[in-house]
Parts: structure tokens; C-alpha cells; sequence
């Protein structure tokens, strides 16, 4: 029996076969071999969730081998994309074309489809999430027939496809709207929480992108503002190899395992890395600059708050850590995003926050994790849907202003729920 898991390590699943499909008749073609057998599928992008979304003891579909550049249209600035492919391919496509993404996250091995169906979003509060680019989506529904959508044709159906968790169908191709590729400046300073939440309007504000991620056990932030610049791009930097290889990951990796082996020794752990951070600057092509290298494991918790709920969260969080003393020492990380109205969008109808809670593959997170959530749900927080969480669909449903609307999109979507599993069914009900 093939055996799935995840990057994270944190679902593993025994699909009864797993299939690669290569064109868009071989997709609609195994809709139709479910449909028939009665069985049901999920499709996987790069397994970066570190929820059960694509766990399944039936049929697991890839679109690795669906991948690529459709089209570019010029006149409307948009550009077509197969499901399957990576967002670091896809930046490299795009700029072979002189065109970028006008923002992203901070991992770039996500496809396309997986990053939008759950949600995965970047920092600056005059963006969105990946989803808010997107134009049109092509999928195919729960009885092998494909659907065209976007905001002029089935807008119903494309607000719910555009974070659909791979409820309603599979995404064959997404449209996304590009802009003229773009050089961004970007600054990494060490600077104090208390600094960050005192000028933290002014640093969303007049910052294209702003985020910082905060040290637990101590004052001390790793903060990084991007901004649109003129300047000649440089080479990577020997300074941000260095600092992205051998602090970021190296330097990290060898305090975890330690802190690992020795828990009690967390907030020592803490002030030893807030000791190595520094300041560094670089100049590159936009979709070189988002993401960043990610080598050393770890479970994750991020919820999204209303924005102005931000520092009162932050400083409870502070105020738990101290009290409960939880053994952890990985960055706490804090972005920020404008509001949309995707139906199932955590940032659906309020301009957002973002607080993503960390802790090292091995060791224990659910104690501390619980004590997180219970603060983001004090402040009406939605679980980012790839990151872990505990709520269910009856909690759920009053966080989302359009739930309702997409259980409609879903019922004639899939009204055989072709594209369900035991978990899908916790999170959005039968």
C-alpha cells in the first residue's frame, strides 16, 4: 500500500493509489472513474499543509506532471497557468515574459492551485492574498465536466473556487492578474517588539510590505520592509546566503535540536538566537525576494485577526508565554493583509492581521498551541487552512459571512461529494 505524508511529517495517509494525471481529458476522465466506482478523491499539490486536506485511503491525485505557461494576454495583463505548477517555476516563467506576481508568500514550492485553495497569502496591506489575483479558474466538477469561472461568469462559483480546499472540484488552470516585472529593495533590521508595536501603523503604511517575526522570551524582532526600487539588481548576496544558510536554517537547526534534547533550556534558547540576528539589505527581482529558504521543520499554528486586534493579541501571547513558560523558542511571525471578499477567504470582509505560532518537528506543541488558539479565538480569529488548528465546522460557520454561499457552490459543484474525505467533512460539514 503506498503511503503519503506531508512535508511537515505532521499527516501521513494511505491512499489506495495515486495517480498523475497529463491533460485535461485524463483529469475529467478519473472524475468520471470515481464517479462510476462510487469512490472518492483528492487532489494533492505539494503537501505543504500541515492539515489532513489531502489525507485520503482512496484515490490521491497529483497535477505534477500538469503543469506550465497557457498564456500570456497582454492587452488585460493577465496570465493562464496549468494547475499543477510551482510558484518558483512559475516566477521564473513569468519574468522570462517580464512579468511578476504583484506579491507572495514566503515559500515559494507550492503549486499554483494548493497555494490558492487554502489561502496562502504574503504582507502589505495594500494586497490581498494569492487568491485576490486571481482573474478566471477553469475546473472540473463532480460529474467530469469542466467549469469556467471568474468574476463576469459564474461569480458565484468563482468567489467560492477561489479558496475552495479542494472541495468543489479539481482546479485545471487559474488566470492570475500580473503586472510589468518589478525590483523590490529590501531591508532586514533588528528592532525591538516594543518598537514594532509602537510604529506599527506608520511601518504597514509606508511599507509596501512589511513583516516581522518576533523572538519569543525576548524583545527582539527580525523586521523586514520591501519596497519597489529602481536599483540594479544585485547578485545573491555572499552576506544573504550566509545569513538565509547558515543562520536562518544552520544556526537554527543546531539550537533546535539542542533545545530538543533539552526543553527546559527554551528561553536561554530564545536569547542566543535573538543574539545572531542582524541587519542585512539586497536588491532583486520581486519574485526572488518573497520567499525564503525554509530547510528545518517544524509544525505550525497562524491565525487571521481583525487588524486593529493586532497588538492586544501579540501582548497577550507575551503574557502567556511568561506565565506558562512554554518551551519554545521559534519565531513567532506577524504579516499583514488587506481585506477581499472571497467566500471562504480568512481575510473575507476585514482588513487582517496574521500571527503564525511555530515549534520544532519533535517536539511537543500541542499544549502551547491550544493556548495560542485560545487567544485567537478570543479575538474572532479564522485558522489559516493549511496550518493547524482544532475548530470544526458549527464554529466555523459564524466566522464566515458567505459560509452559507459557498455550501451552495459546493452542493452543485459536487452534490455527490465526490471530492470529500473524513476531514473535509470536520471542517465543512457533510
Amino acid at each position: 500500500m503506498t503511503i503519503w505524508q506531508n512535508w511537515s511529517g505532521s499527516v501521513t495517509s494511505r491512499p489506495s493509489a495515486i495517480r498523475y494525471p497529463a491533460t485535461l481529458d485524463e483529469i475529467a476522465a478519473l472524475v468520471q472513474e470515481c464517479r462510476t466506482a462510487n469512490r472518492h478523491l483528492r487532489v494533492v499539490g505539494a503537501g505543504h499543509s500541515f492539515t489532513p486536506l489531502v489525507a485520503t485511503d482512496d484515490m490521491l491525485v497529483s497535477l505534477d506532471h500538469y503543469t506550465g505557461l497557457e498564456s500570456i494576454d497582454a492587452q488585460n495583463n493577465t496570465a493562464t497557468v496549468k494547475a499543477g505548477t510551482r510558484i518558483k517555476a512559475l516566477g521564473e516563467m513569468l519574468f522570462q515574459q517580464q512579468l511578476a506576481q504583484e506579491n507572495l508568500g514566503d515559500s515559494d514550492v507550492q503549486t499554483i492551485a494548493g497555494a490558492i485553495s487554502t489561502g496562502t497569502h504574503g504582507t502589505g496591506i495594500q494586497f490581498g492574498s494569492i487568491s485576490t489575483q486571481v482573474c478566471a479558474l477553469k475546473l472540473v466538477s463532480g460529474d467530469g465536466t469542466v467549469v469556467e469561472c471568474s468574476e463576469t461568469q459564474n461569480r458565484e462559483l468563482f468567489k467560492a473556487a477561489q479558496v475552495g480546499l479542494g472541495a468543489l472540484g479539481i482546479i485545471v488552470s487559474v488566470t492570475l492578474r500580473v503586472l510589468p516585472a518589478y525590483k523590490l529593495h529590501i531591508e532586514v533590521r533588528r528592532k525591538s517588539l516594543s518598537d514594532c508595536l509602537k510604529n506599527l501603523e506608520a511601518y504597514k503604511r509606508d511599507n509596501r510590505h512589511f513583516e516581522f517575526h518576533w523572538i519569543p522570551y525576548t524583545d527582539t524582532v527580525q523586521a523586514k520592509f520591501a519596497n519597489l526600487t529602481d536599483k540594479a539588481a544585485n547578485a545573491r548576496s555572499i552576506w544573504r546566503t550566509f545569513n538565509e544558510y547558515a543562520l536562518e536554517n544552520g544556526a537554527l537547526w543546531l539550537f533546535s535540536v539542542f533545545n530538543r534534547q533539552f526543553p527546559a533550556a527554551s528561553e536561554s534558547v530564545s536569547k542566543m538566537i535573538a543574539n545572531f540576528i542582524s541587519d542585512s539589505e539586497d536588491v532583486s527581482e520581486a519574485h526572488q525576494i518573497f520567499a525564503s529558504v525554509r530547510l528545518v521543520k517544524f509544525q505550525e499554528m497562524e491565525y487571521n485577526l481583525p487588524a486593529e486586534c493586532f497588538t492586544d493579541a501579540i501582548q497577550e501571547i507575551n503574557a502567556a508565554i511568561h506565565r506558562e513558560r512554554f518551551r519554545v523558542h521559534f519565531p513567532i511571525e506577524c504579516r499583514f493583509v488587506h481585506s477581499d471578499d472571497i467566500y471562504l477567504s480568512p481575510a473575507s470582509e476585514r482588513e487582517s492581521c496574521y500571527i503564525a505560532v511555530h515549534m520544532f518537528k519533535g517536539m511537543p506543541y500541542r499544549e502551547y498551541f491550544a493556548a495560542m488558539e485560545a487567544i485567537f479565538k478570543k479575538y474572532q480569529g479564522r485558522p489559516h487552512w493549511g496550518k493547524l488548528h482544532t475548530r470544526r465546522a458549527e464554529e466555523l460557520r459564524p466566522l464566515y459571512p458567505h459560509w452559507d454561499d459557498f455550501q451552495a457552490a459546493r452542493q452543485q459543484l459536487d452534490p455527490q461529494r465526490l471530492f470529500t474525505s473524513p476531514y473535509i467533512e470536520e471542517v465543512l460539514g457533510k
